[in-house]
């Protein structure tokens, strides 16, 4: 365990002994935990903050996009409007691409952090 998760594991049994911590509003109930597994741990805070904020990263809003101009090219029975919105979809999802692209760690850094954890020992 580290330092810090010592001072707060110190400070949080004192609450606890000093009766700070009795009466919580959400007392003996479960703690309902995201499963942010999948997002990488630099952006996980970051993605955190934005969702309290009400706030979608960039890629899920590009998602979002591509997902109604697909709906809408599903019932596009106009061939000019199809065309307008194939052109829309087309942009999005190559800014899509270009944005997952960078967010990939490259085979140079995936191999940088393999050394490292070797030579640490994990």
């Amino acid at each position: 365990m580290d330092i810090l998760a010592k001072v707060a594991e110190q400070k949080i049994a004192a609450a606890i002994a000093r009766g700070e911590l009795d009466n919580l509003s959400l007392q003996g109930q479960p703690i309902h935990q995201e499963d942010d597994r999948l997002v990488p741990d630099e952006l996980r805070m970051g993605y955190k903050i934005l969702k309290n904020a009400g706030i979608l990263p960039e890629e899920l809003q590009l998602k979002q996009e591509l997902i109604k101009l697909q709906d809408l090219l599903d019932g596009c029975r106009d061939e000019d409007l199809r065309l307008q919105l194939q052109k829309k979809r087309t942009a999005k999802q190559l800014a899509y691409d270009l944005l997952m692209e960078k967010r990939r760690p490259s085979a140079a850094h995936r191999q940088y952090q393999q050394q490292i954890q070797r030579k640490l020992g994990f």
